[in-house]
């Protein structure tokens, strides 16, 4: 609790304790007193008490005393208010049986006097002769601080809020409504109109319309063609532009020399080399023969506490540059992971590289888009290069099918000499302390894959990601989206010429295709459609590998929607209150039956979706009206736990907890409240969750909580982590987000203001 020392009306604050003391009086304040009693050597049948004058207990009879209440195995503790100008408090500490009526042992000396929030007299310990021979001793802490009434009130009413039996005990994790509720809400504020593109609202820039786009052209930049000055239209401001993509110029550097290793020489190992997890370790550093890591509970976290086992405690750790760039910014299994690997092994597995194998159309670029937002959003940072994009910009995009002949050895030297240049930036820039590279190409041979391996010797760790798909109609679809979005194509006028020019391109390849037995690797077979297919993995270990393996078994191509939306307003939302588990407010109420309206219309054909929810009422609430729905509780859906803030307004925190409230404003991704979570700890619960939304294959609606969302929608929009905590997730409004072979696209729905 927080002082309740107040100021003037002018805000002067130089009145002197005399004057702040009048003021709290004439408003009340109260004396919050705590008194402990310590004693390491305790006797379990033996519970210390308070007994003592009228203001306190009312009786010296020790039948009547107070038990105190353990707070740690050695401390016991009581607290109480009293008003500032309290009579004299006179009490003593006695000890009594914990079974049985046995005689009770009073400390021995005087009384204690408590005047004012001061003890008079001498501190001493209390003493309790348990017999002749024997005396225990407790420690003896007393403290009074002074509260204000509000702040009482706020903690009364926060416990009583905490005593509220929950409305929604009783509902099983699992249930559903067999019949649509009907009543008073038809043709009320609760009905809708027919058309739910009614309640169509813009979405914002950076909204995950990614599938609005050639996933080819959101990729990694080249910046090996800008610095060797292969683009020729290039302005003073830093950027270049070739056939409508923007370029991004580095820094100036000295132009950089591109060697092409000879494809003849073929990469030979000695044997199967180990993957390991992608990630660093903080060296640990030995002083006084005391080692140690030290763990970040987050931004804002109390102060350092020295160890009882610990001689010393130093947090003064020596980290390289390249460790400290590569280190993921995650929690949890990802950075517990990332550091028991880096231990165990050698330096260029700090980096990876998923270099994708595969013929034209099996869906490469995609999976490689997905793989990339899945492991940004886990916290490893991650860049996607595309060596389709190098070639359109350092050769053009009119390149006809023979340029892509295996008997052509000037399109064979130049598509060799682009996927250089790509994987030549790729390891530059894990040099610079990125940790995954995603490789999009062909490479379909085994001489570009033996190419590749001997540029990562020493640099990375290849593991081959081959997809392979002989289903014709999934074929035939993504050769036709090919044609429309791709920029090869973007200036043939004639479909069907564009459409024949690519079959031909795959014709080329195919005649050359081998498939991937060397190494390490994944391949993916027959399974984009989410039907069954098979995956293979050889010489694949460690954490970050095994999580890339358990995605791509959960991802698919099948499209539908998910519907994102925040439970209604609650009595905490009315309030300011963060956390806690209140019911619906009156508002809150009426959006819960609108959104039940808004689901049955736009879900009416789609009989197999589901409705999750978080395990607070709030969420379950906002769902009961909709009918017809199997719903299922998550926990992982909860929201952000508050910790000791739980219940508190920002304004509360601010002035109560100050250094936890600048704190939590430096760094809200990162920082952790007390005894609760940070953004990066609901990431890591939440998964679980991500996988499964890949899984489905049937609409899902998730109605949950700000920070939850934030996170959800993050992965879906392939926002940065930093941007999480800031992500705009107003009440009463639905985020529709429509999965699909082009990607993701987003719309929202406003159902009330």
């Amino acid at each position: 609790m927080g002082t309740g020392a107040s100021r003037n009306a002018d805000g002067d604050g130089s009145n002197g304790d005399d004057g702040k003391d009048g003021i709290l009086d004439h408003a009340g304040g109260q004396f919050y007193v705590s008194l402990k009693m310590e004693n390491i050597k305790l006797k379990g049948d033996l519970i210390p008490h308070v007994y003592g004058s009228v203001p306190l207990v009312g009786s010296w009879d020790s039948s009547k005393a107070l038990a105190m209440g353990r707070e740690s195995a050695s401390m016991w503790e009581l607290s109480f208010v009293v008003p500032p100008n309290h009579e004299t408090l006179d009490f003593k500490f006695l000890l009594k049986p914990k079974y049985g009526n046995g005689p009770c042992i009073v400390e021995e000396g005087p009384n204690r006097l408590l005047t004012g929030g001061a003890l008079q007299g001498d501190s001493r310990s209390a003493l309790f002769r348990l017999d002749s021979d024997e005396v225990l001793e407790y420690r003896v802490f007393i403290k009074a601080d002074r509260v204000s009434p509000f702040d009482l009130a706020a903690s009364w009413r926060a416990y009583q809020e905490n005593l509220e039996p929950s409305t929604v005990r009783g509902i099983p994790d699992v249930s559903i409504n067999s019949v649509q509720q009907t009543g008073a809400e038809n043709g009320s504020s609760a009905s809708l109109e027919l058309d739910i593109e009614h309640y169509v609202v813009p979405a914002p820039s950076t909204s995950a319309n990614s599938g609005l786009v050639y996933a080819a052209n959101m990729t990694e930049t080249p910046r090996s063609l800008s610095r060797a000055g292969v683009l020729s239209n290039a302005d003073s401001s830093g950027s270049v532009s070739h056939s409508g993509i923007s370029v991004d110029r580095p820094a100036p550097i000295k132009d950089m020399e591109v060697s092409v290793p000879d494809p003849s020489k073929v990469y030979s190992s000695s044997g199967m080399v180990e993957s390991k997890s992608v990630g660093t370790f903080s060296p640990l550093q030995k002083q006084d023969s005391h080692r140690g890591l030290f763990v970040d509970r987050g931004v804002g976290s109390p102060r350092l506490v020295k160890s009882a086992s610990a001689s010393t405690f130093n947090i003064d750790l020596k980290l390289d540059t390249e460790t400290k760039n590569s280190m993921p910014a995650a929690a949890g299994a990802v950075a517990a992971a990332a550091v028991a690997d880096q231990m165990l092994g050698p330096k260029e597995h700090r980096h990876l590289a998923i270099v994708l194998v595969g013929l034209p159309a099996r869906g490469k670029t995609f999976t490689a888009a997905k793989l990339t937002r899945y492991l940004r959003w886990l916290g490893h940072d991650t860049k996607h290069f595309n060596v389709g994009k190098y070639r359109r910009l350092k050769h053009g995009v009119n390149q006809s099918a023979d340029f892509f002949r295996a008997d052509n050895p000037e399109g064979m030297e130049a598509r060799n000499e682009v996927a250089a240049l790509a994987m030549e930036d790729m390891i530059s820039w894990m040099h610079e302390g990125g940790q995954v590279g995603i490789f999009d190409a062909t490479n379909s041979s085994r001489k570009r894959r033996n190419m590749l391996m001997k540029m990562a010797e020493g640099n990375c760790k290849i593991i081959f990601l081959e997809t392979i798909c002989n289903d014709r109609d999934i074929i035939e679809r993504n050769i036709r989206l090919k044609i429309q979005q791709s920029p090869d194509y973007a200036e043939e006028p004639d479909f069907e010429a564009g459409l024949q020019d690519f079959k031909n391109r795959l014709a080329n390849y195919e005649k050359v295709y081998e498939p991937v037995d060397e190494g390490s690797y994944i391949k993916m077979i027959d399974m984009v459609s989410g039907h069954g297919g098979q995956i293979q993995v050889n010489n694949i270990s460690g954490y970050l590998p095994g999580r890339i393996v358990f995605f791509l078994v959960n991802t698919h191509l099948t499209p539908r929607p998910i519907l994102l939306t925040r439970h209604g307003e609650s009595r905490d939302n009315v309030r300011g209150r963060i956390g806690g588990d209140t019911i619906l407010s009156d508002a809150g109420e009426i959006y819960a039956k609108k959104l039940a309206n808004f689901v049955e219309k736009r879900l009416k054909s789609e009989r197999a979706a589901s409705i999750w929810t978080s395990t607070l009422q709030r969420t379950i609430l906002t769902a009961s009206p909709i009918a017809g729905f199997p719903k299922i509780q998550w926990r992982a859906l909860d929201e952000i736990n508050a910790g000791v803030c739980d219940g508190m307004t920002y304004e509360e925190i601010k002035k109560n907890m100050p250094e936890e409230y600048e704190a939590r404003k430096k760094d809200k991704l990162r920082y952790r409240y007390p005894r609760g979570e940070s953004y990066l700890d609901v990431i890591q619960r939440l998964e679980p969750v991500i996988i499964e939304l890949e899984r489905q294959r049937a609409p899902v609606v998730v109605i949950s909580h700000q920070a939850v969302l934030r996170a959800l929608y993050a992965y879906f929009a392939d926002r940065p982590l930093k941007e999480i905590p800031h992500i705009e997730t107003p009440l009463h409004t639905i985020i529709e987000i429509q999965m699909g072979v082009t990607g993701v696209q987003e719309k929202r729905y406003k159902l009330m203001d």
